[in-house]
């Protein structure tokens, strides 16, 4: 099985390389293509105004001068000539992708974008608490045995699979939880303003570091109660159910 891991913390991050090492328990035959610096928040964007850098590192580690979607469209079209992925991993992010997060995510676009380009697609993340130190340990403990249960069972061309590890020590996960995604209190958005040496004002996007309480069967709720989330996600953004009314209404 060959498999293409990639993030959105960039080719240095300790994530990645957490992912390398569980990607390598499953198959000998592991490629990284990952982003030359962050891209945290990208989402599915490519770059089109500039023109993309590939470095390579190693026989089977690239670096990209993009975005994670760059990232894996240059893996399958420049790379991999012989021979397409069986299977993408990406991640392991430094931070949960749960609820809303996942528009924003370029951890979920890389795995949205190997989807699309068909190859089944699997986007982890490792939930923190500020200030302390993540437990990457939980992450490297799990994944590979919720990965293997993955690809015996499967899932539907044009989904992804959105994994999150819970805040937790791996002896203290209650267990791997199939559940829909979350929906967070958006008024924790933080926009800081301030000026710089030249009396011009910049900004910074941020949150407040606060806790809410979630709805216990969803992506957030399962990884606040300690619990693996695995969250299919489709591609298909069509909302089926407004179809009739608006087919009716705009006759």
């Amino acid at each position: 099985m060959r498999i293409l891991v990639s993030n959105d913390d960039g080719i240095h991050a300790p994530g990645l390389k957490i992912l390398e090492k569980v990607a390598r328990s499953l198959s000998k035959d592991v490629w990284v293509v990952a982003p030359e610096f962050e891209q945290s928040g990208a989402s599915h964007s490519l770059t089109l105004t500039m023109p993309l850098r590939l470095r390579k590192i190693n026989a089977r580690k690239y670096a990209v001068r993009g975005t994670p979607t760059d990232c894996v469209m240059m893996a399958m079209h420049e790379i991999f000539k012989d021979k397409k992925p069986d299977l993408l991993l990406s991640g392991i992010n430094r931070g949960a992708n749960l609820g809303e997060d996942v528009t924003y995510s370029g951890t979920v676009a890389v795995a949205m974008e190997g989807s699309l380009l068909g190859v089944p697609s699997i986007a982890l993340s490792q939930c923190f608490q500020h200030g302390h130190p993540v437990k990457w340990a939980t992450a490297e403990h799990h994944a590979p045995k919720v990965i293997k249960k993955l690809i015996k069972s499967g899932w539907p061309k044009g989904t992804l699979i959105n994994i999150n590890f819970p805040d937790v020590t791996a002896d203290k996960v209650i267990g791997v939880e199939v559940v829909p995604q979350g929906q967070r209190d958006l008024t924790d958005l933080l926009l800081d303003a301030r000026v710089d040496a030249r009396g011009v004002p910049y900004y910074w996007i941020g949150f407040r570091r606060q806790k809410s309480k979630s709805k216990r069967h969803t992506d957030l709720g399962a990884t606040e109660y300690g619990a693996i989330s695995v969250t299919p996600l489709q591609l298909d953004l069509t909302h089926d159910a407004s179809m009739k009314a608006l087919k009716t209404a705009l006759r």
